[in-house]
C-alpha cells in the first residue's frame, strides 16, 4: 500500500474520481500544507491556516500506478488558476501535488512538464509540487460527501463550473 495526496480545490469533487479507480483502496478528505495544528474546516475555510483541502489516496501499486493517479488529478482540475478552483477562492483551494517520496516527486514534475508541453493550456501550469507534510483528516461529514449528500454534491459540482470545465477540456475521458 502507498499513499498519494492531491489538492484540487474542493475535496468533495476530488474524491469520486479516485474512488472509481481500480486499485484505490481508500480515499480520505483532509487538510495539508499549512502551519495550524489540528485545523477545523472553519479554520481552513478562513484561509489563515496555510492548509489546502486535499484528498489522500491509499492505493495498491501493483494494481494502479502513481502515473494513473496523476492523470486523474490533472483531468479534474484547472491547473492554470492560482489559489482558486472554479467557484472556490483562496489558498485553501489551490492545486498541489504533495509527494510522499522521491519517485512520486520526479513523476509529478515530469507529468506537469508533459502537460505544459501539450499546448492544451494557453497559460502556465501553476500547480504546486511540494513534499507531503502532516495530513489532518477532515470532519466526518465531509468524508464521502458525494454519497451522503448526492443531490447537494451534484448541484455544487455543476453550479461551481467544475463539471462543465472538465467536460469541455477532456470530454468523457476523465
Amino acid at each position: 500500500m502507498e499513499k498519494a495526496t492531491f489538492a484540487g480545490g474542493c475535496f468533495w469533487c476530488m474524491q469520486p474520481p479516485y474512488d472509481q479507480q481500480a486499485g484505490v483502496l481508500s480515499t480520505e478528505a483532509g487538510y495539508m500544507g499549512g502551519t495550524t495544528l489540528d485545523p477545523t474546516y472553519e479554520q481552513v475555510c478562513s484561509g489563515t491556516t496555510g492548509h489546502a483541502e486535499v484528498i489522500q489516496v491509499t492505493f495498491d501499486a501493483e494494481i494502479v500506478n502513481y502515473e494513473t493517479l496523476l492523470e486523474i488529478f490533472w483531468k479534474n482540475i484547472d491547473p492554470t488558476t492560482l489559489n482558486r478552483q472554479f467557484a472556490d477562492q483562496g489558498t485553501q483551494y489551490r492545486t498541489a501535488i504533495f509527494y510522499h517520496n522521491e519517485s512520486q516527486h520526479q513523476q509529478a514534475l515530469a507529468s506537469k512538464d508533459r502537460l505544459q508541453k501539450t499546448g492544451k493550456y494557453s497559460g502556465p501550469i501553476v500547480t504546486e509540487i511540494a513534499k507531503a507534510s502532516r495530513f489532518y483528516p477532515a470532519e466526518n461529514y465531509h468524508q464521502q460527501y458525494y454519497k451522503k449528500n448526492s443531490l447537494h454534491y451534484e448541484m455544487y459540482k455543476h453550479g461551481s463550473g467544475r463539471a462543465g470545465y472538465v467536460k469541455k477540456m477532456w470530454g468523457d475521458q476523465h
